[in-house]
């Protein structure tokens, strides 16, 4: 009989993980709480306990074509940066396409997950859910958690002195929907991520005053990037990869400032930390800088204290009037189910290898699945995930010892990975494509340039200096699909098609100068050894 998985969760990663079940003959059941298909993308007019919650006008940050499943592109008449309603649809299309729809079981809630008594010898679990009240055990072979990093709001209101005397209103960004709840209103919103941006961004269509304070750094990038083009499939290529490790750290550090400066001095506009080595968050928002340009928002140091309905900032001996406060300050990784001898989060992330597996497991059935924040599309990276998962639950693919893979994640800790010349500052932030490439080894699906050279001399070029796109972890090995280079020759076509309302021609000498030019870098790249 198939191995049974059970699956938590039906947002992305449980959807993949549905598949990638399927694919190596392994029975999946995915359990979800609600009566759909859930995560991010799925808006409601009111906060739901224990699901992601979003505000009504969110887009993604990556584009269609860096976001799509490997195997599976989003319609060529899609936008290019996806509202969440486009989103979703995508995700339905997946879900009939591959016949997934009849193994999840709605409106279940995993209540406690537990090793079975003869865990050692067996690696199974004893699964309790609940449906309608009713309460009901299960044994599986395995299990894969899906539950993502944005359920559980993080309000550390001990570090705001007076919020509990404030006399206007606060809430967390999770609570957020419409810019209508700031009418009128002075509005403060704390954080320097992407949802405190946009939520500072819309709050100026209502609001009387808007700030957001941050002690953080933050590199503000527009989605639209170089000639108008999407910002990954610009930014996440083989060739600046190549670059990267090619190029002395602080040479390729001091690079990026001075690609970003010509887009947003930081400085200037109050976004930069102290202590420039390491990265902080990626911010993706065309209007803030024009916004901050024109008044319409200001960005303030951290708070000191709120007073009555006053906010007081360090540096500061003037207090500024203010109605409403938004903690748009992040999340707290929770597994409820699990006893914390199983996964323990300490310090926002758990001990995990390769952030999947935990390493002190006596067997290798228990994977967690998107617990981690690429500068990158999440989707590709959890199905990818999933695929290497899955193949251990069934034996095609095995762990290192236990003493390795607690070194890697000792590593991890430390903060140090480093990132074009920067040090992240959180465990659970990784370079995109490296962590890919990494996951893909491991499965045997890493496309070979250097192979391609000899093989496919064009689709070598689009992949070392193209935008590394999902369908090239589809050219080879276990799950091969047989699209694969066609969705990667094709993938510009359908990035430009639903702009190209009104044709021109662009035909140009720059671009037979910009061949010649490709071609000598493949060259450059031959002699460094691709892999």
């Amino acid at each position: 009989m198939a191995k049974r998985v059970a699956i938590v969760g039906a947002g992305v990663s449980g959807l993949a993980s549905i598949k990638c079940c399927l694919e190596e003959g392994l029975e999946p059941t995915c359990f979800e709480r609600t009566s759909d298909i859930r995560g991010v993308w799925r808006y409601t007019e009111h906060v739901e306990e224990g699901r992601p919650s979003m505000y009504k006008s969110l887009v993604s940050n990556t584009c269609k074509e860096m976001s799509a499943f490997t195997d599976f592109p989003f319609p060529e008449d899609f936008p290019v940066f996806l509202p969440h309603a486009k989103f979703l649809e995508y995700l339905r299309l997946y879900t009939k396409h591959f016949n997934l729809w009849k193994y999840i079981q709605f409106q279940t809630t995993v209540i406690s997950i537990k090793k079975c008594p003869d865990f050692l010898t067996s690696g199974q679990w004893d699964v309790i859910t609940e449906t309608n009240g009713k309460q009901k055990s299960a044994v599986f072979d395995a299990v894969m958690v899906c539950v993502g990093l944005v359920t559980e709001p993080s309000l550390p209101l001990n570090s705001f002195p007076g919020i509990d005397k404030f006399n206007g209103q606060y809430f967390h960004s999770r609570d957020y929907k419409t810019p209508e709840v700031f009418a009128g209103k002075n509005v403060l919103v704390i954080g320097m991520g992407n949802s405190a941006v946009e939520i500072a961004v819309e709050a100026t269509r209502t609001a009387k005053k808007v700030m957001f304070s941050t002690n953080k750094s933050a590199r503000v990038m527009s989605r639209v990037f170089d000639n108008g083009y999407p910002w990954d499939m610009v930014f996440l290529t083989r060739f600046l990869t190549f670059i990267r490790n090619f190029l002395p750290a602080h040479v390729t550090g001091w690079l990026i400032i001075l690609r970003e400066n010509q887009q947003l001095n930081r400085a200037n506009y109050g976004v930069v930390q102290k202590d420039r080595s390491v990265m902080g968050d990626i911010v993706l928002n065309e209007e803030l800088p024009g916004y901050i340009f024109n008044g319409k928002v200001s960005v303030r140091p951290s708070v000191k204290k709120f007073k009555g309905n006053a906010v007081m900032f360090k540096d500061s001996q003037e207090a500024e009037e203010v109605d409403i406060v938004v903690f748009a300050t992040g999340y707290k990784p929770s597994f409820p189910f699990f006893d914390e001898s199983i996964i323990k989060v300490e310090n926002k992330h758990a001990s995990l290898y390769k952030y999947i597996f935990p390493p002190r497991l006596e067997k290798p059935t228990l994977a967690i699945i998107g617990f981690l924040k690429p500068f990158g599309a999440v989707m590709p990276l959890v199905e990818t995930q999933a695929r290497w998962v899955t193949r251990i639950f069934n034996g095609l693919c095995k762990l290192p010892p236990v003493n390795k893979m607690l070194k890697e994640v000792n590593e991890k800790k430390k903060n140090k990975s480093n990132w074009f010349g920067y040090n992240f500052d959180e465990v659970l932030k990784m370079d995109w494509l490296v962590y890919m490439d990494e996951v893909a080894s491991l499965i045997g699906v890493k496309p070979s340039v250097r192979a391609l050279l000899r093989s496919d001399p064009k689709l070598a070029l689009k992949i070392f200096f193209g935008p590394c796109s999902p369908y090239q972890y589809r050219l080879v090995g276990p799950g091969k699909w047989d699209g694969a280079r066609n969705a990667i020759m094709s993938q510009w076509e359908r990035t430009l098609k639903p702009m190209r309302t009104r044709v021109v021609d662009t035909s140009s000498f720059l671009g037979y100068v910009l061949k010649a030019l490709s071609l000598f870098a493949i060259f450059v790249g031959i002699l460094y050894g691709l892999n």
